[in-house]
């Protein structure tokens, strides 16, 4: 189905002009050879619209706006109105103060990724030449109308879909547009897309389509309908969604115990700000945002360019990365293979009549392939080429007059092999063999040239015999692949060329020889009531796929992620783009078109695929920066508010002021955003948000830290018999203490004496926020003054816990990898409480 809905696509539109003559085709366009005049041109221009394509941009307002909107936002909004009822007007302004950091850093941090998106975008042909008024002139491309009459030559990009009229013929390099390896000739008559690269020949054209219109622009219709929803996103929302349930439970709680106390309205109105505010994650978004930004800072010292901060995370969870071939695994320029020689003569004869029935000012792909196969490319300086015969369709080979260095003549052929055996009349046995060379190379993925010579007073051509040409792969392509493996990430080629080609390339980078043409993978899932299912059975199985078409390449991601996995596709070309902007982690390489850019996530600016593995190498020590603080984040904020609301309900006393709470909520956070420059360990295997053992483990651990809490608590109370004033301050210094000695707990699931050790940044800013900690209770600053002894002793406490918690920490890892599902099993009602009233997001 996928292959008739692009071979429709070729045969509506545009093509239509490929049927008609010059004089029907300037007709139908109301145009002529001498151009459009001006006026004309101007009218077209305002009615077709200008010749680029049209990109959705989000307004900068709303993308603001967008970071006020859901779970998180709402919960910090709640607290400020809770606030301002109460009259309490600096928390009102500490609060209102942290929700605009919060937002303003998400902001920037997209808009930044943005600019350095929208600085990488070009048009696909900034200048086109036009005869407008009759005269020849340079203009702006996207100025460009259907009419137009233009001129390509060498090095053009091809500014729109054009019929050609005037000329012999053009060698197109539309590989960044079908994927096709090998330049294609085009003759009078032809249809040549927009975005293609003449690579040999001038004629003159008609514009036929613009912008939107163009093969280039309905590929890229494709984009806008792709699209995955960030892990990273669900993440979030999911752990707000939770606290949010929470918060509500605990309130409700306490609403009903104190109303029925008989407690007044205001204070009961307090009494729900301190389990709000505790209850809210007040940095959540920000230190992950930063942690991601920070690590797309590194990403670009890598000459990798995220055009989406969420794909960082994304980029640990892949499993499967979908590359494409040519460009990508290969070098996508031909190289000489071993040459296969039939007359009494050596490779290096072959390969220089070869190279003297060629031309090197030409830059033809072929041409340069194979004198650069020449062991010294100064042996051609001792011949002298008085004619050239340049190929063409119809006799579809090269040929050379030349005079060597002893004034004899001869002439030399390369081309289509079957036109060389004809033309040195070849039969019998040599025939055969010249004939199985062929088709042996064929099976490998080789395309083939027939070599002949024909000496001066001869009149039979001699044939000398074939040269293989093939695409290589990069140097750095096969190791990348099997370190690629080692990270547990399944690479399958996807690409354009035929099955033989793709088979090879695999085989020779050890990547599995399991190609399947995914156009017979679209019948059989549309012929076939089990075809579906099937397809996706054997796409998850092969090792690549070829003779691929836009719309497959966009299924076969979309069928992978169906299947579960997180999928990465690469890619440098327009018919990449669809895939590119579905999968999870798009990765444009270096060279690629405007269209693969502006489609992917990650964009490299320089040649290789090593820079994606290094990648995935830094994407996974983020992740796990951002697992260890949202573990200690959300034991944490659980341990805060349990112990508030239980020491409100037990005692009817405070057992935190307001103040108290947001000054946590500052040091605790502000200075941990350090975390995105903490040493963190590498995962040989992808990863991805686990909420079930995420919850587990912070559950656990939550759990601690509040017998920890209700221990300091009542010890102060009743076996010392220390005030309420100064209780709250050591509570104070208890949770300033604890909270960070907690984090040294969560940032490795390992021993917390193994490395990775804290970084010095990290390291600084937990020791400054201690000291400051220390004074507000030393000094008396907004709290009653507690004695050094205490402060002593508070310390020693904490300590001790961190011993217990690291120990009980490693007893729960332990415990969830041999039960993996016992997270899973455990929190299953919880979902079922939250999943009717789960908040969706609406930005």
């Amino acid at each position: 189905m996928a292959t008739q809905a692009a071979k429709q696509r070729k045969d509506n539109g545009v093509n239509e002009f490929a049927a008609l003559d010059t004089a029907a085709a300037l007709a139908k366009l109301d145009t002529r050879m001498d151009g459009l005049d001006s006026q004309s041109a101007r009218s077209r221009l305002a009615s077709v619209g200008p010749n680029a394509l049209s990109e959705k941009k989000r307004s900068l307002w709303r993308q603001l706006v967008s970071y006020f909107w859901g779970p998180i936002p709402w919960m910090i909004e709640l607290a400020a109105v809770l606030s301002a009822v109460d009259g309490d007007w600096d928390s009102f302004i500490v609060i209102l103060a942290m929700l605009l950091i919060n937002g303003g850093i998400g902001f920037w941090e997209e808009k930044s990724a943005g600019d350095a998106l929208d600085a990488l975008k070009g048009q696909l042909a900034l200048k086109a030449r036009v005869r407008r008024d009759g005269k020849w002139a340079e203009i702006d491309a996207a100025d460009l109308v259907p009419g137009d009459i233009v001129r390509l030559r060498l090095g053009d990009v091809t500014p729109a879909d054009v019929k050609l009229l005037e000329g012999d013929y053009l060698s197109v390099d539309q590989s960044a547009l079908t994927g096709e390896s090998l330049p294609v000739t085009k003759n009078m008559g032809d249809i040549a897309y927009s975005s293609t690269l003449i690579k040999e020949g001038e004629m003159v054209a008609v514009v036929c389509a613009t912008g939107a219109q163009t093969y280039f622009g309905q590929t890229a219709k494709l984009v806008q309908t792709a699209g995955a929803v960030s892990h990273f996103q669900k993440a979030v929302l999911r752990i707000g969604n939770m606290l949010i349930v929470c918060a509500a439970a605990l309130s409700l709680l306490l609403i009903g115990v104190e109303i029925a106390r008989g407690m007044p309205i205001l204070q009961l109105l307090s009494f729900v700000l301190i389990v709000v505010v505790a209850s809210i994650p007040v940095a959540l978004p920000a230190v992950l945002s930063v942690t991601m930004a920070l690590g797309a800072l590194a990403l670009s010292r890598m000459k990798a360019i995220v055009s989406r901060l969420e794909s960082i995370e994304e980029i640990a969870g892949v499993d499967v990365l979908c590359s494409d071939k040519t460009g990508t695994l290969t070098k996508n320029q031909l190289t000489l293979g071993e040459p296969v020689v039939f007359a009494e003569t050596g490779p290096a004869d072959v390969v220089l009549c070869a190279a003297l029935a060629s031309k090197p000012e030409d830059r033809d792909a072929i041409d340069n392939a194979i004198i650069q196969g020449l062991s010294d490319a100064s042996v051609l300086e001792g011949y002298q080429q008085t004619h050239f015969t340049p190929f063409d369709p119809v006799h579809k080979r090269t040929e050379a007059a030349i005079a060597d260095g002893h004034h004899q003549a001869f002439r030399a052929t390369k081309g289509a092999p079957q036109v060389v055996f004809e033309l040195c009349a070849l039969s019998g046995e040599m025939l055969d063999q010249a004939t199985k060379a062929v088709n042996d190379a064929a099976q490998r993925g080789y395309r083939t040239l027939g070599v002949a010579r024909l000496d001066d007073g001869q009149t039979r051509w001699q044939f000398l015999g074939i040269l293989p040409l093939y695409d290589p792969p990069r140097d750095d392509s096969k190791e990348t692949i099997a370190v690629a493996r080692d990270h547990g990430i399944d690479v399958k080629m996807v690409t354009g060329d035929n099955v033989a080609i793709a088979r090879e390339i695999a085989r020779q980078l050890d990547m599995g020889t399991n190609i399947q043409p995914a156009g017979r993978l679209a019948d059989a899932a549309a012929d076939d009531a089990d075809g579906p299912a099937l397809a996706a059975r054997t796409i998850e199985q092969a090792d690549g796929f070829a003779e691929v078409f836009p719309e497959h390449k966009y299924s076969i991601v979309k069928s992978l992620q169906d299947s579960g996995h997180i999928v990465a596709m690469t890619g440098d070309g327009v018919n990449d783009a669809p895939a590119l902007k579905q999968a999870e982690v798009g990765i444009a390489v270096s060279g690629a078109t405007d269209a693969a850019r502006s489609a992917a996530s990650l964009i490299l600016t320089a040649p290789g695929l090593s820079v994606i593995i290094a990648a995935v190498e830094e994407a996974r020590r983020i992740f796990e920066r951002m697992m260890s603080y949202t573990i200690y984040r959300i034991a944490m904020t659980l341990s805060i508010m349990a112990f508030v609301v239980l020491v409100m309900l037990l005692h009817n006393r405070y057992p935190l002021t307001t103040i108290m709470i947001i000054l946590i909520a500052l040091l605790d956070d502000i200075p941990i955003m350090t975390i995105a420059w903490d040493n963190a360990e590498l995962s040989p295997k992808p990863v991805r948000w686990q909420m079930d053992r995420l919850l587990t483990i912070s559950a656990v651990l939550g759990l601690l830290a509040l017998i920890q809490s209700l221990g300091l608590y009542w010890l102060a109370r009743h076996w010392f018999h220390i005030g309420i004033s100064e209780t709250q301050s050591m509570m104070f210094l208890r949770f300033i203490v604890g909270g960070h000695l907690l984090l040294f707990v969560t940032r490795t699931r390992h021993p917390l004496w193994r490395p990775p050790y804290p970084s010095w940044q990290l390291s600084i800013a937990i020791i400054g926020t201690q000291i400051v900690g220390v004074c507000f209770v030393a000094f008396g600053w907004l709290m009653p003054a507690i004695s050094w002894l205490s402060i002593g002793l508070i310390w020693l406490y904490a300590l001790g816990w961190m011993l217990v918690m690291d120990w009980v920490k490693l007893k729960t890892y332990r415990f969830l990898d041999v039960y993996p599902r016992s997270g899973a099993h455990a929190w299953m009602h919880i979902k079922q409480v939250i999943k009717p009233i789960s908040l969706r997001r609406t930005h």
